[in-house]
C-alpha cells in the first residue's frame, strides 16, 4: 500500500488554497494525499522543551509541533510568514512557482486622491505604511486587520476612508480583487511575498524526495536571498524592511529597503550580477544599507508597532500566552467562577439509567459528594470531548457525547422517549436541554450540582476584542461592560448568546482555547 501524504494547514480560506494546490500538485505526480487541519497547538512535544526546538512563528507555530508530534507529514505556509530560522529537525522541502509579488491598492471611488494632499490609506502592514508615507507624506495612514473579506467590508463602510492595500497574491487566490485596484509597482514586497512553501521532517526522506519535484528553482533561490537580506537586518515580519529579488535575461536583480516608521527615514538599495556570481549581491545591499545607518533605524524603533489589547475570559496558561504575537497585549482572568454544592450521598449512590453531565465543573461537583466507587449511573451522555474525557478517566465510559447541549438533547430526543433522565447542572444554565428532552415526554430530574458566580471585571474601553468560552463568560461581561469589541466565540451555543449583544463576532471551528486565539491572530497580524 502507497504512502499517503498527510497535508497539514491552517483552515483559513487562504491557507486551503494554498494546502489544495500542493495536493493537487503532489497527486498529479501520482502520490496519495489526505489534507489535515491543524487548530491546537497539542499536548507538547516530548523530546525536548518548546523553546529549544526554536518555535516561533505566530502562523507557523501549530504546523511546527503538528510536524514533531508526527502527527502530518508536511506543512504547507505563506513563506513571508515562517521564521527566518526553521525548528530544529524541520526543513524547507519546497517553494512553489511564486505568485504576484506586489501590494496591490484597493480604491473606493477613483484615484483622484492620490493627487490630492489629503488622503486617508488603511493598512496594518508597518512596512507598506511607511512606504506610502514616504511617498505621501501629507496622507494619513490607519490600521486594518482582519482576513481579506474582513477589511474589504471596512473599507466599504468607513467613509472617510479613500483605499486600503492588500498583498496582490493573497486577493487574488481567492478570488477577491476588485475592478478598482491596482498593482503598486514602486512599493517594494515583504521578502517572499507571493510564495507558498512547503516544509517537512528533515528525516523523512520519503516524503522530502516528493515534494521536491514541486521546487521551482528561480523561486527558490530568489526568496532565499530576500530571506537572508531580512534575517541579516534582524527584522522579523512586521519590521519596515521590503526585499524583492529576481531573475531576468540570466542576470539577478536584487531590491531592498528599509525606513523609519514615519516614513521620514529611508534607504535603499538596488544591485544586478549575472546568475552563478550573484552570491555576494545581498551583503553587498546589507553592507551598503548599514554603512549608511540602516541598523540604527531598526533600533531607534523601527519595528514598533501600536499594540492590541485582547482580554480572554478563562485565565490563560504561560504557553496560551505566548500563541498571540508580539502587537497583541493579551489579559486574562476568570469571569465565570464556580463552586461545587453539597449534595447527598444517598441521592448520588441511588441508580441510576440515564445521567446528563454538561461540563467539566458536574464531574467535580459529583466526585466532590461522593467517591467513584459508590456511583451507579448505567447510561452517562455529555458535552464536550474533555468532560468525556474526565468522566471516562474518573466514573465510567460515556455512551454518547455531543458538541454542545442543544446537539445532545437532539441526539438523545428519540433514543429516549418516554424515559427518566437525571441532570447535573448548574444554577445558571440554558434551557435548550431540558426544552427539547419535555417535548420528547421524557422526564428530567435536575440536580443543581454547582453554583456559578458572574465575575467579570471592568475592562478599560480601549480592549478590541473578548474571548469568550460559554454563554456564560457573555452574561458575566455584560454585567459591568458594554459590548463594543470583537467576540471571540468557542463555539455556536457561545457565539449564540454574543450575537445577541456584540455587532462582529468570530467562531472558531474547533472548540479549543488555542482556535480561539487563531482567530485573534488572524485579524491581528
Amino acid at each position: 500500500m502507497s504512502h499517503t501524504i498527510r497535508i497539514g494547514t491552517r483552515d483559513s480560506q487562504l491557507a486551503l488554497w494554498q494546502a489544495k494546490t500542493v495536493q493537487e500538485q503532489l497527486e498529479k505526480l501520482g502520490h496519495s494525499t489526505v489534507l489535515v487541519p491543524v487548530k491546537s497547538t497539542g499536548d507538547m512535544v516530548l523530546n525536548k522543551p518548546i523553546y529549544e526546538l526554536g518555535i516561533t512563528g505566530v502562523f507557523t507555530r501549530t504546523l511546527d509541533i503538528a510536524l514533531l508530534n508526527e502527527d502530518i507529514d508536511i506543512a504547507v505556509h505563506s513563506l513571508k510568514d515562517v521564521p527566518t530560522i526553521l525548528p530544529q529537525g524541520i526543513i524547507q522541502a519546497a517553494v512553489l512557482k511564486r505568485g504576484n509579488v506586489r501590494d496591490t491598492l484597493v480604491f473606493k471611488d477613483n484615484e483622484e486622491f492620490l493627487a490630492q494632499k489629503e488622503a486617508v490609506i488603511a493598512t496594518g502592514s508597518l512596512r507598506r505604511k511607511a512606504q506610502w508615507l514616504n511617498r505621501y507624506p501629507t496622507h494619513t495612514v490607519v490600521g486594518l486587520r482582519g482576513n481579506v473579506n474582513t477589511r474589504l467590508e471596512k473599507l466599504e463602510s468607513n467613509t472617510s476612508w479613500n483605499a486600503a492595500i492588500f498583498a496582490a497574491a493573497g486577493i487574488g487566490r481567492l478570488g477577491l480583487t476588485p475592478k478598482n485596484a491596482v498593482n503598486l509597482d514602486w512599493m517594494v514586497p515583504a521578502p517572499a511575498q507571493g510564495a507558498v512553501m512547503i516544509a517537512c521532517l528533515e528525516s523523512d526522506e520519503k516524503t522530502l524526495d516528493a515534494c521536491q519535484a514541486l521546487n521551482h528553482e528561480d523561486t527558490e533561490i530568489c526568496t532565499t536571498m530576500e530571506r537572508i537580506f531580512l534575517n541579516k537586518l534582524e527584522g522579523g515580519c512586521s519590521a519596515p524592511i521590503g526585499a524583492l529579488a529576481f531573475i531576468k535575461n540570466d542576470e539577478m536583480h536584487f531590491h531592498g529597503i528599509i525606513l523609519s516608521e514615519d516614513g521620514t527615514k529611508k534607504i535603499e538599495v538596488k544591485r544586478t550580477a549575472a546568475v552563478g556570481k550573484h552570491n555576494a549581491l545581498v551583503d553587498e545591499c546589507l553592507e551598503f544599507i548599514l554603512e549608511r545607518g540602516g541598523k540604527n533605524l531598526i533600533h531607534k524603533g523601527g519595528v514598533k508597532q501600536q499594540e492590541t489589547t485582547i482580554y480572554s475570559s478563562k485565565t490563560l496558561s504561560a504557553g496560551q500566552y505566548d500563541l498571540f504575537p508580539k502587537t497583541v497585549k493579551a489579559e486574562s482572568s476568570d469571569f465565570v467562577k464556580t463552586a461545587p454544592n453539597r449534595i447527598k450521598p444517598s441521592l448520588l449512590k441511588a441508580p441510576y439509567e440515564h445521567v446528563i453531565i454538561t461540563s467539566k465543573n458536574g464531574v467535580d461537583a459529583i466526585l466532590n459528594n461522593c467517591p467513584t466507587e459508590e456511583l451507579n449511573f448505567k447510561h452517562i451522555y455529555c458535552v464536550g470531548r474533555r468532560t468525556k474525557k474526565l468522566i471516562e478517566q474518573k466514573i465510567g465510559p460515556v455512551k454518547i457525547s455531543a458538541k454542545n447541549a442543544k446537539t445532545l438533547a437532539e441526539t438523545l430526543a428519540p433514543l429516549l422517549n418516554g424515559s427518566e433522565v437525571t441532570y447535573f447542572c448548574s444554577d445558571i444554565r440554558r434551557d435548550d436541554l431540558p426544552d427539547i428532552l419535555s417535548k420528547h415526554n421524557i422526564k428530567i430530574n435536575e440536580v443543581v450540582a454547582y453554583s456559578t458566580k458572574l465575575e467579570a471585571p471592568t475592562l478599560p474601553k480601549s480592549i478590541e476584542g473578548v474571548l469568550f468560552y460559554s454563554p456564560s463568560t457573555v452574561q458575566s461581561f455584560l454585567v459591568n461592560n458594554t459590548p463594543s469589541c470583537v467576540a471571540y466565540c468557542i463555539g455556536e451555543s457561545t457565539a449564540k448568546e454574543a450575537q445577541k449583544y456584540f455587532k462582529t463576532i468570530r467562531i472558531a471551528k474547533i472548540p479549543t482555547v488555542e482556535s480561539v486565539i487563531e482567530l485573534v491572530n488572524e485579524d491581528y497580524v
